[in-house]
Parts: structure tokens; C-alpha cells; sequence
């Protein structure tokens, strides 16, 4: 009897049976395998890549509009101190800024509207301006500046560099302010764009002549900062009447959305998974089948069980590896074309953006590769089994 122990044998009867042509019917089941692996891998890489990128987009929008941390005070009281942190957490911060909310009511010509006029710094970055410019510091102290939304300015009709009215309750009385419009923004977010109007936090300072506090100081973070961790060392840090709370505590319907993807997303990769391994399944086992006699062969030549499933898992990883490599292409592909070119256009009213985000992580991009290939050879181990029941008499005269 022959024996045959060498790895390097098995590899090349596997490569010469896999590549060669076969019965027609075989080298369909094969194809088909190889691009159900190539979808399972593209499509698992688009999922991650767009629930990354609207996980991404839309937190983003929310912090630019917001901050990361706001700390106010335990009773609501207006705040008209300076605060200020060692440099350990100055190091982690990308800016502090004071903040005033005011309940008015704008208006234009005969049209009105009830809005949130959001007081801040004209030092302050203003983020999602698309039209005009931002609030300046003017010589003439009667002369004011607003920046509306781009969806409450279509609704009242009010074009860029016109004058609006805006009415304050300030002390039971009612106080009017007329002021130019200078800039428009449009964050995506509808519930801000059709309430909050942004004004010169000395602006709201000024009306409030009884109260001219602000209400809280919003604070930035810098990129990778963990915000929970730091809420926590603001916390111990600023005196025991104000509380420094996580903006996701105050919008917790938009963040609740966020990580309700995050379940969509792991039920998408699994249920992927599990079709990609069963097609690689099925076509190792219908090879498995066309290659009887070749099995009671190599076990009358004295091969062992080892050695044949040797075979047929190397057989079946390149099935495996070939649909992996198809698959990165088109996933990475079809991500980076959306990336560069936006060609998916979304209703920006239900998705908060214009355009279909993406955000590659190459971690996960990484795990998605030993992934598959880890659970597919596992997999592969199952069928194998089935070799040790075929006696290689009847095996040989098998048709």
C-alpha cells in the first residue's frame, strides 16, 4: 500500500481537481457558492459602512449643534461665573462656551412664528451656516444680528440681509427687537432647524436686563475623548450645585435611534453569515459527492481520513477565499464610490442627512475577513466527516 502524509500532496490534488473542468452542473454549484460568499462579504461590509456612517453623522451633528457635556446648575439658576479645569482636563477639552435659551416670537411682514432663540458667543464656532456669514460684533450697539434655519426662512419667506422683528417676554413685559438676518444654517435635524433661531449671547444678556446670566456652559471634546469618563471627572471637579450631564441624556429618542442600528446591524452580519456558510456547505458536500471514487482511490492506496479531508478543505477554501477577495472589492468599492461621488440621495426630513453616509472601519473591515474565514473552516470540518463512512469497495464502483 501506498502512504500518502504530505500536506504539500494534498494541496496539489486539491488545486488540480478544483480548477479543472468538470460536469457542468458542479462548476454552476461552485460559481454560485463562490459569488453567494462575494455577496455575503460585499454586503456585510456596505452594512457596517453605512450604519457607521449614520451613527457618525448624526452624533456629529447633535455635538456640533450642542457639545458633548452640558453643565448647568441643580436648580435651573442662571450661571454668571467663570469655570475652569486643571490641565489634565483642559487637554481633553476643544472649547467651553456659555449658552442662554429664550422662548420669542419672530416676525416677518404678516407671518409669525414661535421659536428658541439660542444665545452664544460671536467668538463660538457656528456650525451648519450655508448661506450668509456669522454673527459679528457691531460699533452700534442698537443694531442686532440673527442667523434663522434654512426651513423657518422658506416657511416666512424671509430672504438673506432682511429685517425680522423679534418679541421677548422679559418681566411681564414684552420687549421688541428688530434684526438683520446674516446667515443661514441647516443642520438636517428637523426638530432644531424649525425652532432655533441663533442670536449674540450679549444680545439676550442685554434684554434680560434682570437676569443676565446664561444658562449652562456647553463643552466640546476632543475626538476620541470618552465622554462618559470625562462627564464623570467634570462632575468632581465643579461645585456641588451644578451637574454636568451627557448631551445624549438630553436627547435620548435620537440616540436611542442610534443604537437601535447597532441591533439591525448585528442581526444583518449574522443572518449574512449563516447564508454564506451554507452555500460553502452545500457546495462542499456536492463536491464531496462527484469525488466518491476518487475517495475509495485514495483509501485503497492506503491514504488516511486526514489526508482526504485535507483535500477537500483546501478545495473548499479556495472557494471560500476567492469569495472573500470578490466580495472586499466590490464592498470597499461600492463604499468608497458613494464616499466620493454621493450617488444615494435620502430624504433628509426622515434621515436628519442629504446624502447616504459612510464610515469604513478597516478593524471591523478585518474582522469581517478572519470572520468568515474562521467560521467558514469550522464549518468545513462538518461534511468532512462523512468520508470516514465510505468503504472503498463500493466507493470505487460508485457512478
Amino acid at each position: 500500500m501506498i502512504k500518502i502524509y504530505h500536506l504539500s500532496t494534498a494541496f496539489d490534488i486539491a488545486k488540480k481537481i478544483s480548477f479543472q473542468k468538470g460536469k457542468r452542473y458542479t462548476r454552476f454549484i461552485v460559481n454560485l457558492s463562490i459569488a453567494a460568499t462575494a455577496i455575503s462579504v460585499a454586503a456585510i461590509i456596505l452594512t457596517l459602512s453605512v450604519v457607521n456612517g449614520f451613527q457618525e453623522s448624526i452624533s456629529d451633528k447633535v455635538y456640533q449643534f450642542w457639545g458633548h457635556i452640558r453643565i448647568a446648575t441643580v436648580d435651573g439658576s442662571p450661571i454668571d461665573t467663570a469655570i475652569q479645569f486643571d490641565n489634565d482636563l483642559t487637554q481633553q477639552i476643544e472649547s467651553i462656551t456659555p449658552l442662554k435659551n429664550q422662548s420669542g416670537v419672530i416676525a416677518y411682514q404678516q407671518d409669525i412664528e414661535g421659536v428658541v432663540v439660542k444665545g452664544v458667543p460671536i467668538s463660538s464656532n457656528i456650525p451648519f451656516i450655508i448661506q450668509g456669514r456669522a454673527i459679528q460684533a457691531n460699533k452700534d450697539s442698537n443694531q442686532y444680528e440673527v442667523i434663522l434655519s434654512a426651513q423657518l426662512a422658506n416657511k416666512l419667506k424671509v430672504p438673506l440681509d432682511s429685517s425680522i422683528r423679534l418679541y421677548f417676554l422679559n418681566t411681564d413685559k414684552v420687549e421688541q427687537r428688530k434684526m438683520k438676518v446674516v446667515g443661514l444654517y441647516n443642520s438636517g435635524i428637523e426638530e432644531y432647524d424649525r425652532q432655533f433661531i441663533i442670536v449674540d449671547l450679549n444680545t439676550l444678556q442685554k434684554i434680560n436686563r434682570n437676569n443676565p446670566g446664561f444658562d449652562a456652559f456647553t463643552v466640546r471634546l476632543k475626538k476620541g475623548v470618552s465622554i462618559d469618563a470625562l462627564n464623570d471627572q467634570f462632575q468632581n471637579k465643579i461645585p456641588k450645585s451644578w451637574v454636568a450631564t451627557p448631551i445624549k441624556d438630553y436627547f435620548p429618542q435620537i440616540f436611542d435611534w442610534i443604537n437601535v442600528q447597532t441591533v439591525n446591524k448585528n442581526v444583518t452580519i449574522v443572518i449574512l453569515l449563516i447564508i454564506a456558510i451554507v452555500n460553502l456547505l452545500t457546495c462542499l458536500f456536492i463536491l464531496m459527492l462527484e469525488r466518491v471514487n476518487m475517495i475509495g482511490t485514495l483509501t485503497a492506496m492506503g491514504a488516511s481520513h486526514s489526508f482526504i479531508r485535507q483535500i477537500f478543505l483546501y478545495q473548499a477554501s479556495f472557494i471560500c477565499w476567492i469569495g472573500i477577495g470578490i466580495g472586499l472589492i466590490i464592498g470597499i468599492g461600492l463604499s468608497y464610490a458613494q464616499l466620493y461621488f454621493e450617488f444615494i440621495q435620502l430624504d433628509e426630513a426622515a434621515y436628519f442627512m442629504s446624502t447616504l453616509p459612510i464610515q469604513m472601519n478597516w478593524l471591523e473591515i478585518s474582522w469581517v475577513i478572519m470572520g468568515t474565514a474562521g467560521i467558514s473552516y469550522i464549518s468545513f470540518l462538518l461534511p468532512t466527516i462523512w468520508i470516514k463512512k465510505i468503504a472503498p469497495a463500493q466507493a470505487i464502483k460508485f457512478d
